[in-house]
């Protein structure tokens, strides 16, 4: 039996092949409908899990796990160490997704999640945005200039009529350098400016948080002068204790969680009371008529990453290298002709010398 590994080169002849703003699309696309059809007795998703650390430095390496009843396991493993870029010249989130027979338990595929994860991440914002942001929203305000910075802008410029974006960071070289790192996506004709939150926070439409903000540091900016409209995507919080938005904010705007139960641990849910807590996005994506209204009020779509997500780009991906006819077969398994013994594979590669 062969596990088919996905490389770095693979995913990049993909995106060649179908186009960034093709493949965004189709993200979109794609888990719109696997959250409209999403049935939790036939995909069981359970709140992801891991280890938090502070030695040698701050990070943490969690799992988030996915189960398409009588199909597959997809799982994915995430690396969260917010000092790897000054450290290590390395991205602050690595990971790596697999799926499992639920057959067998054999490892069918093995692939790169960071690249992905920021994809299908700018596409669940994407999505919430839809529903809860006025349609014609077309200035956007970016608190944390990183990575996920880039696909949250890529995937809100495929559905709103985007003009205007400002940027903060308090890493200036992050700022300084978003320009040359949008600049695969042919967004020349937007307004791009940098500058102090407070300057610019008051007049945007949409609101992107993605930063690495402290446990018990946030908020990220103040609650002043906020367009009453305002629809923000609160990326960054995914520790016990962590947050970025005021909770005056939170207060009075309308909540809505991607995965209700994890939220409540690591993200701005965990600010408030359950009661106060809004819809999730399968009920966002299943009822949009019913949430136009919110359109007109403060809302927040709390992103804490939902495993089905995962599913999606796990079989989007799977498919496209099948029809590229991509992808590496190795045989990892110590699986022989005599399965009750498992040392009868030595002998079996003895004898084949």
């Amino acid at each position: 039996m062969y596990t088919t590994i996905l490389s770095a080169n693979d995913l990049r002849t993909i995106v060649n092949k179908v186009g960034l703003d093709m493949l965004m699309d189709i993200t979109i696309q794609r888990l719109t409908e696997t959250i409209q059809q999403y049935d939790p007795g036939k995909t069981i998703i359970p709140a992801r899990g891991g280890f938090k650390y502070s030695h040698p430095h701050l990070g943490l390496i969690e799992w988030m796990p996915g189960m398409q009843v009588g199909k597959g396991v997809t799982i994915k493993v995430v690396g969260y160490h917010p000092e790897s870029g000054t450290l290590n010249g390395l991205p602050t989130i690595l990971s790596t997704q697999s799926l499992y027979s639920v057959s067998n338990g054999h490892l069918i595929s093995l692939m790169d999640a960071s690249f992905v994860t920021a994809l299908r991440t700018g596409a669940a914002s994407a999505i919430a945005s839809r529903v809860l942001a006025k349609s014609d929203a077309s200035t956007i305000g970016f608190i944390g200039c990183g990575a996920q910075a880039v696909s949250q802008l890529h995937a809100l410029t495929r559905l709103f009529p985007v003009k205007k974006v400002f940027l903060f960071d308090i890493d200036n070289q992050a700022m300084a350098s978003f320009c040359s790192r949008i600049s695969c996506l042919k967004l020349e004709h937007l307004s791009i400016q940098s500058g102090p939150i407070e300057n610019w926070v008051n007049s945007v439409d949409i609101l992107v948080t993605a930063t690495s903000v402290g446990i018990g540091e946030g908020p990220v900016f103040q609650d002043v002068d906020l367009a009453e409209h305002i629809h923000i995507n609160a990326i960054g919080s995914d520790f016990p204790g962590k947050f970025e938005i005021p909770k005056s904010v939170l207060a009075r705007a309308l909540v809505c969680p991607d995965f209700p139960e994890q939220a409540a641990v690591e993200g701005e849910c965990q600010h408030i009371m359950p009661e106060d807590v809004g819809p999730d996005l399968q009920m966002l994506v299943n009822q949009t008529d019913q949430f136009v209204q919110e359109q007109q009020r403060c809302t927040v779509f709390d992103s804490t990453g939902w495993a089905l997500e995962d599913i999606v780009t796990m079989e989007m991906f799977s498919e496209y290298a099948a029809e590229l006819k991509l992808g590496y077969q190795v045989q990892l398994e110590t699986i022989s002709a005599d399965y009750l013994n498992p040392y009868a594979f030595i002998q079996q590669n003895s004898d084949n010398e």
